[in-house]
């Protein structure tokens, strides 16, 4: 059994190679149990967590268990932990065992990517990205892969991050103004995709700002008391989830408004799987405005983390 480091993920993976392996993966056949998320004190302010995530395929078996403690930076930590172990599907004999923090960075911004891909207008060329941390760079990076932005926001509420992160793209995309941003109606109004990759616990942006056509991705909250989206946001939208046992169990986007009694589980137009395999259309209209809500899924894990396996045991 190989164990993978982080380096090692960092060096075997590129978003173009993953999201066409996540897109083919998440049209076949799979077997995802639901997550199980613990709260290690339930009713704690700090949320910290325990999760285990379990998928097979034709080709692997996985399972990722990872820690999640948001206030772990105050202290010099890191707010996840996580590895992936990979098991043969024909026999069950232990392959790997993957650094599974550096695999979520990869697919969280890969099915972000995909997802704006299949929903997202072809023409999209003004992205607004909200976010800073370490998932920020792979966001970008992702979304760069499937659309030819012409303009990216980055809105944050640490300045220096947000100059930071510019200078570190600018350099890479020489075609794309980066330009530091603030929420306000002008700039959301203007924005063909939106991508929100955040610790906050309340909305980003007034749904009402949205204009017709735009997509709208929201990645950063895993909480049913939180949400980086308003209500409104979701009622102008057609929603789709990565996964809907997972996120209707754990986003608080839908699970809010829902408790309103103005949305419901049957307002899901389709999950990732049904868009890829093309058994739900996605964007109905230029003029219509999608929704992305992900929370994470274990298939993700395994296929990327199998696609580190193959790139290091070759």
């Amino acid at each position: 059994m190989q164990i993978i480091e982080k380096q090692q993920v960092h060096e075997a993976l590129n978003f173009n190679t993953l999201i066409s392996a996540l897109r083919k993966s998440f049209a076949g056949q799979f077997t995802m149990p639901q997550r199980q998320v613990f709260e290690l004190i339930p009713g704690d302010p700090a949320h910290n967590a325990f999760a285990v995530l379990p998928a097979w395929d034709e080709q692997v078996i996985g399972v990722k268990s990872f820690t999640y403690f948001p206030e772990n930076s105050q202290s010099g930590y890191e707010s996840l932990y996580s590895k992936i172990m990979l098991f043969s599907r024909d026999h069950g004999v232990p392959l790997a065992l993957v650094d599974g923090t550096s695999v979520t960075l990869w697919r969280t911004a890969a099915v972000s990517a995909l997802a704006a891909d299949l929903l997202a207008r072809k023409d999209a060329n003004n992205l607004v990205f909200f976010g800073t941390g370490n998932l920020a760079s792979y966001m970008l990076k992702a979304h760069l892969t499937v659309r030819d932005y012409s303009q990216v926001t980055i809105i944050g509420r640490n300045p220096n991050k947000v100059d930071s992160l510019i200078s570190a793209l600018a350099g890479e995309f020489a075609q794309v103004e980066f330009v530091a941003g603030t929420s306000n109606r002008e700039t959301i109004a203007a924005a063909d995709v939106i991508s929100c990759a955040t610790g906050a616990g309340e909305p980003l942006f007034d749904g009402s700002w949205l204009s017709p056509g735009t997509h709208v991705d929201l990645i950063g909250n895993h909480n049913k008391d939180r949400r980086e989206c308003d209500t409104t946001s979701i009622l102008v939208s057609d929603v789709f989830v990565d996964s809907r046992t997972n996120v209707l169990n754990e986003a608080g986007e839908l699970l809010m408004p829902m408790a309103e009694g103005v949305f419901d589980a049957n307002d899901v137009k389709a999950e990732l799987a049904e868009l890829c395999a093309n058994k739900v259309a996605g964007r109905q209209s230029e003029h219509a405005i999608t929704l992305f809500k992900s929370v994470g899924t274990a298939l993700s894990d395994l296929v990327a983390a199998n696609q580190v396996y193959k790139t290091v045991a070759n």
